[in-house]
């Protein structure tokens, strides 16, 4: 075997080695970033819709708000939701009032926001520790 033919054996060689394992352009999959990385975890069902984590820090039971601290951008920050009669609330798949929510718990909400305002449409309460 000359070394031109050795050479282009080497090319087709790591040719084929990369695009079997990078894979064609066609093959890959494109993926979309939330608008809100920050404050979204990951894409709620309802794309309208934003999720944020973080502990409660105060419920308002006649003024039907709860702040919940989590961080926003690295920075630690507390958001006020309000809750309507649609906003459903769970532990561990079982449905709560909002009597049930207390300071310190551990919560997911999943949000959309009309104007100025924060809407929580669901929360999620976290296993106790």
């Amino acid at each position: 075997m000359g070394k031109k033919t050795k050479v282009r054996f080497l090319w087709v060689t790591f040719l084929a080695l990369t695009t079997s394992v990078v894979g064609s352009p066609a093959q890959q999959k494109s993926m979309t970033v939330p608008k809100n990385p920050a404050i979204s975890i990951s894409a709620p069902e309802n794309s309208n819709l934003e999720r944020f984590f973080g502990t409660i820090e105060r419920v308002d039971e006649p003024g039907k708000t709860i702040a919940i601290k989590g961080k926003v951008k690295k920075e630690e920050r507390t958001l006020t939701f309000a809750i309507d009669d649609r906003t459903k609330i769970t532990r561990a798949k079982k449905e709560l009032s909002m009597t049930n929510l207390n300071n310190g718990m551990d919560v997911l909400v999943d949000y959309r926001q009309e104007g100025d305002r924060l809407i929580a449409v669901a929360i999620r309460v976290s296993a106790p520790k």
